[in-house]
């Protein structure tokens, strides 16, 4: 009998369903973690202010304001042992939705002084990004403003004496019954292993041994495994490198460097060596009166270990090649969007800084986030976008209530799924959006942060338009004027800074407040 059929006829008609890209999905509630009650107070220090999957999606990692890691683990696709099954993407469908569950967590950073700048640096994480792993440990980066550092991650099996060779009331013999923190009648002090100085004149005869032997010498027979506990223990401590902010960490694709960005400057390190770095990008000049422009986030090519691209406040982003020089003060490419001569306001440049860039898993294409809309851009085509997707373009009329209480400077994030055909952003009132890639989607899909995430919906998205050429396109979502789908204002404190896309899946998670929401399609 012919037990591959199965298999077989499983794959085939998994891919023959596989959803179009024209089409929208329908995201769907998976679970959440430290959900509030109404009317509960969030604690400052428990809002989550990083969020990232590993490579292979099993794991997910969050930090806080208050400098701690919190690590999370998927659970559907191990076996019962607890070891995870290799599966093909085809074989994740079989279970309802993905599952995990709290693993561990541990204290990352501290709050510190700098006493020679009278600074005090927050504890809050930054960034995370997680390293490659290594017999079974987990190995991840964290930074807060001014410090990065490198954990390692691991279980640690407690062993437990659970018999003994003798039991010390019944022992037999004339000699003395000698536990294990008992020497054996030494008649002079030991030195580290070795007789001590001459004067204590240490010889062969100086041990009272019984003739026959130490029969009663207690001693452990068996040694068993009790139980496994989790060790968070920190490798490396990278300091003293950055005099501004820390904004963005990205590994490299060869698993030994990494780089990490401030406002003015990019450093490169070998995760082996905490004393030093290079510094590969300086846009500081001269005289700081001159500076018109800061560095925002950067991010290594996925698979390119000379590539990187990093962006700026005035909404360019640079792609540059470490080849080409030690310091690379010049781009090799450079992406931005040419404003209309006369339609410049005062908040222009304000809501064109990009506030996050990420590569495409191929490392074709790169997705920014600016304060209104999300660009796509193809690294072989800078003359300009090939899509833009409006984000909350119905906020433009209000955009000098959002410099007001300081809004229009939140930093949003942004992701890409991994095939590359959905883009993800955050926006205001706990609610965040989707977008299809592909030329010919129209898929614009508001989603809310709660157990019903697809309550948002408005009927009638408006159709795309399209301009400069068949292959860029621009997409809006709902038109409307500061009101969500439900008639009510938009709260500009419930705001979605923080999301991942899982690597392989539909499957997005989404920070909200102190709250971790995940959503499947």
């Amino acid at each position: 009998m012919n037990g591959g059929g199965g298999v077989e006829e499983f794959a085939s008609s998994a891919a023959a369903a596989a959803e179009s890209p024209r089409q929208a999905l329908e995201w769907k509630f998976a679970q959440v973690f430290g959900e509030r009650t109404a009317g509960e107070e969030v604690q400052e220090v428990d809002i989550i202010s990083a969020i990232e999957f590993d490579r292979t999606g099993d794991y997910l990692a969050t930090g806080d304001r208050g400098g701690r890691v919190v690590l999370f683990e998927r659970t559907d696709n191990r076996d019962h042992g607890g070891n995870r099954r290799d599966l093909e993407r085809t074989d994740y469908t079989l279970s309802k939705h993905p599952e995990f569950r709290y693993k561990t967590e541990f204290q990352s950073h501290e709050p510190e002084f700098d006493y020679l700048k009278s600074l005090e640096i927050e504890e809050k994480i930054n960034k995370i990004r997680w390293c490659q792993t290594a017999n079974g440990a987990l190995f991840l980066l964290s930074t807060n403003d001014k410090t990065i550092k490198y954990w390692k991650v691991q279980e640690k099996k407690v062993k437990k004496v659970c018999s003994m060779n003798l039991d010390p009331s019944k022992a037999v013999g004339n000699g003395p019954v000698v536990s294990p923190s008992m020497s054996i009648s030494p008649k002079h002090h030991m030195a580290n292993g070795r007789c001590g100085e001459k004067s204590f004149g240490c010889s062969s005869n100086d041990f009272s041994i019984p003739s026959d032997g130490v029969p009663s010498l207690h001693l452990p027979v068996v040694v068993t495994s009790h139980e496994t506990s989790l060790v968070a223990r920190c490798r490396r401590i990278y300091a003293h490198a950055h005099d501004y902010h820390i904004n963005s960490i990205s590994n490299n694709s060869d698993g030994e460097t990494f780089i990490s960005a401030d406002d003015l400057r990019i450093n490169l390190w070998n995760l082996e060596i905490s004393n030093q770095s290079f510094n590969i990008v300086d846009v500081k000049p001269a005289n700081m009166e001159d500076l018109t422009e800061v560095i925002t986030s950067a991010e290594f090519h996925p698979s390119h270990c000379n590539t990187l691209a990093y962006s700026s406040s005035r909404g360019s982003i640079r792609l540059i090649d470490m080849r080409q020089s030690a310091l690379c003060d010049r781009h090799s490419k450079l992406f931005e969007v040419q404003e209309a001569s006369g339609s410049k306001s005062f908040f222009t440049e304000i809501i064109a800084s990009v506030s996050d860039i990420k590569f495409a898993k191929d490392g074709r294409h790169i997705l920014s986030r600016d304060y209104m809309t999300l660009k796509l851009w193809d690294i072989n085509m800078d003359s300009g976008p090939v899509a833009t997707f409006q984000v909350h373009e119905h906020l433009r009329p209000k955009l000098c209530d959002l410099y007001e209480n300081d809004s229009i400077f939140d930093k949003f994030e942004c992701c890409l799924s991994g095939d590359g055909l959905r883009v993800a952003t955050g926006s205001y009132s706990n609610v965040f959006r989707v977008f299809g890639c592909s030329q010919d989607s129209s898929e614009a899909t508001t989603l809310e942060a709660t157990k019903n995430p697809m309550k948002k919906q408005t009927p009638a998205p408006s159709k795309p338009s399209r301009s400069l050429g068949l292959t860029r396109v621009v997409r809006r979502g709902p038109e409307n004027s500061g009101v969500d789908a439900n008639g009510n204002p938009y709260d500009f404190t419930m705001k979605l800074l923080h999301l991942a896309w899982h690597p392989t899946e539909n499957s997005l998670a989404i920070a909200a407040s102190n709250s971790l929401y995940m959503y499947y399609a």
